[in-house]
């Protein structure tokens, strides 16, 4: 098929990096986002989100002409839809997702469909969700045919591929990974092909599109399962005074064991909220995946009792201090280190949790944001130094490179609650 207007619904930290790409091929390129904001500052030729490497693609692309941003949809060849997929409450269930975002993208494109078009849905989604975008679009568009209707011989081609890269990484992953394509038909699943390798060196592989929508869930659930492991284990070595650092170290000696690090939980956009999307649909039969969330979602408050444990050492230690008179210095706000990231970010619940919990000064320490957000207002953002300088207690969260290099003599009087084994991986605390 020859695309030559591509247009990639929804600008975020995977819409824009793949909008970009697309564009560095000298293909056409009109993205979409409902936020003016990030409208605007796409169309100058910046980014609005932190991600190695995009600033110079974006700023290439449309200085050459090649990327555009409005807010909205004009007609194109294919329409990828990378919008959100949060969760809901719902007859007392948290995690239903929410679709309505691919829904309102979904009428916001049917308008600019004409037949040959091709849709292509790559949202992290229950399954189902590609057949649910696709009734939707034929309930706007009833003038053209869509694959449950027509198979083979639609108007409209509609796929799911999921994205399958690392925050940090993403525009080198976008190129060099395999992708993972699932037709409406075999029709649609070619299209989809002919789409990604425009950009693509990985292998583009095809099945059908439930499955497609399963391997995305199926690939962060074993990951999270994985990580469950190591977060129970280092509650357990606590229990049992044991160095879970020291303890990972030695068990993956075993030529078949490779234990994960622990940490004070799980976040982003994919590990922390996939697995749901399986267990929402599949309750009685997805145990494991199941009780691997509640473990890593269950990290963070104990990590928050480590802290109070942490107060209650240094006032033993200080008799003539107060609470009021503690302050504990939060090392990382990101949900892995050395991005700006915030979503489902375990060291962010966490802060917010001491900040509501604590009467003290709260400082927190976060090298790539500018401000905090509105939900710690209270809190003071400030540098690592200072942070070292002033606080009696030390919560490292996130293990960004700036907290790596700080010379052991600095931590000496600090009260330490190191959830990434930085500082204390190689000796008890």
């Amino acid at each position: 098929m020859d695309f030559k207007t591509i247009s990639v619904v929804g600008l975020g930290y995977i819409g824009l990096p793949t909008a970009a790409v697309i564009a560095s091929r000298r293909k056409k390129v009109i993205g979409v986002d409902i936020s003016q904001r990030a409208v605007d500052t796409i169309n100058r030729g910046e980014i609005h989100i932190v991600e190695p490497e995009l600033d110079m693609l974006v700023h290439a692309a449309v200085k050459e002409g090649h990327l555009r941003a409005t807010t909205t949809p004009e007609p194109a060849d294919a329409f990828l839809v990378a919008v959100p997929t949060p969760f809901k409450r719902e007859e007392g269930k948290e995690h239903v997702p929410d679709l309505s975002y691919i829904r309102a993208a979904s009428l916001a494109i049917a308008p600019v469909l004409k037949p040959g078009d091709l849709v292509i849905l790559e949202s992290t989604s229950p399954v189902g969700a590609t057949e649910q975008m696709e009734a939707w679009l034929a309930e706007a568009r009833s003038d053209l045919s869509f694959p449950s209707q027509e198979g083979e011989a639609s108007d409209i081609r509609v796929a799911h591929c999921p994205e399958r890269v690392l925050p940090g990484h993403v525009v080198r992953e976008l190129v060099e990974n395999d992708r993972v394509i699932g037709g409406m038909t075999p029709r649609c699943s070619k299209a989809a092909c002919a789409l990604y390798e425009l950009f693509v060196r990985g292998e583009c592989i095809t099945t059908t599109a439930r499955t497609a929508e399963m391997a995305k869930l199926t690939e962060n659930s074993f990951r999270d399962v994985n990580i469950a492991f190591a977060n129970e284990l280092s509650i357990i070595c606590d229990k049992l005074d044991i160095n879970v650092w020291e303890l990972i170290r030695l068990a993956n000696r075993h030529p078949r064991v490779n234990i994960l690090q622990p940490g004070p939980g799980v976040g982003g956009h994919c590990i922390a909220v996939d697995p749901w999307f399986i267990v929402s649909e599949t309750p009685e039969q997805a145990r494991l995946i199941r009780t691997a969330r509640e473990v890593n979602d269950g990290k963070p408050e104990w990590v928050i009792d480590q802290v109070n444990q942490a107060v209650g050492q240094f006032l033993s230690q200080n008799p003539e201090r107060t609470a009021r008179d503690v302050t504990v210095a939060c090392l990382g706000l990101a949900f892995k280190p050395d991005i700006d990231d915030l979503r489902e970010s375990p060291a962010l619940a966490i802060t917010q949790a001491l900040k509501a919990r604590l009467p003290g000064r709260l400082m927190v320490v976060e090298p790539n944001i500018e401000a905090l957000p509105a939900s710690l207002e209270g809190a003071s953002l400030t540098s690592f130094d200072v942070a070292l300088t002033d606080a009696d207690i030390v919560v490292l969260l996130v293990d960004h490179k700036a907290f790596k290099k700080v010379e052991v003599e600095r931590l000496v009087g600090r009260h330490l609650v190191d959830t990434r084994g930085v500082w204390t991986g190689q000796n008890r605390r």
